[in-house]
């Protein structure tokens, strides 16, 4: 058993992971998982730049997981950036500052690379033969990976929750709650043709299983199980049918932001941006006719910590 940490800084979350690898029966034992909403990607659709009050945020989650990590004693930590650092002019002072609190270097992934990494987190505990295509919907960019047991097409697009929220709902700073149809179709043109740049590499109808990933598929699987408090076992590997998707998703757009924050199972730094993120999971399913989506809570975080533990092997 290899006892590793990985870190996933996205466009509105950063996640930390320490686990038990076992390589030789594919298990991957949670010591600790944790996340805190950070928004590093705030305003950066915009202006393309990191702003001073995100970089802050994000390098005191840094603080709190450095102290995480060395209680547990790792043998080695891989921290990947995704989508808002990887848009970024001044993504180099994200850099140093992760550098100065962490000791490692972030890793600054390709769309491909963290497609990958999203697949295998996904799925490798699944130990299905049937390609599966898993779909990573997060703050700024969404990933199509489709594989059986290994990735045989994948794509990454510019469209989350918080990039599409910031660009389709927001006017002189605030934003429209609850969205004008106008938006919600602004957003759907723009989910539909992000589809098609990803269908040009990926057949995505070729898969006999949808998988979603990240919170805002979380999310809609938390509400559709009607949990009074998000629990991630129940949601994990559960099932969600289209015509519950696209219920929640209506009853998301509707709702006001007093509305969305009563609901328990929402995180407060989602309650923004889950109608957008609903609305992307919706339209995907509606382009590859699926019936119904397997929520997985393991995704690329798991796959960063396989690939530390792999690279010790």
């Amino acid at each position: 058993m290899t006892k590793v940490a990985g870190i996933d800084c996205g466009t509105n979350s950063i996640r930390l992971l320490v686990a038990e690898a076992d390589p030789d029966t594919g298990v991957l034992t949670d010591l600790d998982r944790r996340m805190q909403i950070v928004r590093l990607g705030q305003g950066v659709d915009r202006t393309g730049r990191l702003a001073p009050e995100a970089l802050e945020r994000t390098f005191a989650a840094c603080r709190t997981y450095a102290d995480v990590i060395e209680e547990h004693g790792v043998s080695g930590v891989r921290f990947v950036a995704t989508s808002a650092s990887r848009d970024a002019s001044n993504r180099d002072d994200f850099v140093r500052g992760v550098v100065d609190i962490l000791g490692v270097r972030p890793e600054v992934v390709t769309g491909d690379e963290e497609a990958r990494l999203s697949f295998t987190g996904a799925t490798r505990e699944l130990a299905t033969h049937d390609e599966a295509l898993v779909v990573d919907i997060g703050g700024g960019s969404t990933e199509f990976v489709l594989g059986d047991e290994r990735v045989t097409a994948a794509r990454s697009v510019d469209i989350g929750c918080v990039r599409l929220t910031e660009r389709h709902l927001m006017r002189d700073g605030a934003l429209t709650d609850p969205p004008t149809a106008q938006q919600i179709a602004a957003v759907r043109a723009d989910v539909e043709r992000a589809i098609d740049e990803a269908e040009a590499v990926v057949p995505l109808r070729d898969a006999s299983t949808l998988v979603g990933l990240a919170g805002s598929v979380t999310t809609v699987g938390a509400i559709a199980l009607g949990l009074r408090e998000y629990d991630s076992a129940a949601v994990h590997r559960s099932t969600v049918s289209y015509e519950k998707v696209e219920s929640i998703t209506s009853a998301l757009l509707a709702a006001t932001h007093a509305e969305r924050a009563a609901n328990p199972v929402i995180h407060p730094g989602r309650v923004d941006v889950i109608g957008v993120g609903a609305l992307i999971l919706q339209t995907i399913m509606e382009r590859v006719s699926a019936s119904e989506v397997v929520v997985s809570e393991h995704d690329i975080l798991d796959g960063i910590a396989w690939s530390v533990a792999e690279a010790g092997a």
